[in-house]
């Protein structure tokens, strides 16, 4: 499904610096089990004020471990202002590189390393709801945290803003809000729109370059982890699938129909698809 560098393999199979520090100077906690990434970065600082220990707990995908072990490697040593500098994408080049929708798993990184220097700086981390207008409910992403990601990470395309908030990737009501928001910060210049190739096509041609998708990118790369996918019926927009071999049990198996199924079928066929599980009227995250 996506391209993974050596480092990020190997940071996911073999993290390091995973757990608790109880006597830890510094704590900082983003994301939620209900938007389905979750990590807490935990510090320890020396007698000179510089990162002693670095360690974590997270709930997520690969990527998302990956990201928060190389995270926990580049700021030991480093003084809090030095760690402060520290971007998602300096996170990103350290392994190598991250897909583009995995980008997130760095933000989410350096959004938890914000928020521990505060805990230690006696800085309260005020609410989502506090930090401006909620956008996206799914994954409780703020208008706020997404005009930062495009100022930050020069963000053209709704699609990227995806990839690096998460806004947009589950039911999709706030497509439209974020091509404002991006209007907006991109001087009212004409968003780029997600590409939808299947604009002309007719039904018949939709279900099948739906199944060409499925069966010659997606399929493929499930079967690699033990896992499979099998496409059960196409009704207009709503693409039912069930979930096979290892993916059945993962833990991680809806953020796979969403970010992985659903964001791939948006991006190739139609950005309002909506990929649902055989006998679940709708997909929770």
């Amino acid at each position: 499904m996506w391209d993974y560098t050596d480092k990020v393999k190997d940071h996911f199979m073999n993290p390091r610096n995973v757990g608790k520090i109880d006597n830890a100077d510094a704590i900082g906690e983003v994301g939620s089990l209900a938007c389905g990434d979750a990590l807490k970065l935990y510090l320890k600082l020396d007698k000179d004020g510089r990162i002693e220990q670095a360690t974590f707990q997270t709930f997520g995908c690969g990527s998302a471990i990956a990201s928060s072990s190389a995270l926990t490697e580049m700021v030991k040593g480093m003084t809090l202002d030095e760690a402060m500098k520290v971007s998602n994408k300096d996170i990103a080049d350290f392994l190598g590189g991250l897909p583009k929708e995995k980008m997130h798993c760095s933000v989410m990184g350096k959004e938890a390393l914000e928020a521990a220097i505060n805990n230690y700086r006696g800085i309260e981390n005020q609410p989502h709801e506090e930090e401006g207008e909620l956008v996206c409910e799914c994954f409780g992403v703020t208008d706020l945290q997404i005009r930062r990601a495009i100022h930050e990470n020069d963000i053209k395309t709704v699609e990227d803003i995806t990839n690096f908030t998460k806004a947009g990737g589950g039911c999709g009501r706030c497509i439209d809000q974020l091509d404002e928001i991006l209007r907006q910060e991109l001087g009212a210049k004409k968003a780029t729109p997600v590409p939808a190739s299947s604009k002309n096509l007719t039904n018949l041609q939709r279900i099948s370059l739906i199944k060409k998708v499925i069966d010659e990118e997606l399929r493929p790369a499930l079967q690699a982890d033990g896992g499979d996918l099998e496409l059960i019926d196409v009704a207009a927009k709503t693409v039912i699938v069930s979930l096979r071999g290892a993916c059945t049990n993962c833990p991680s198996a809806q953020f796979t129909l969403k970010d992985g199924v659903q964001a791939r079928l948006r991006e190739v066929v139609d950005p309002e698809i909506e990929v649902i599980e055989e006998g679940k009227c709708e997909l929770s995250i």
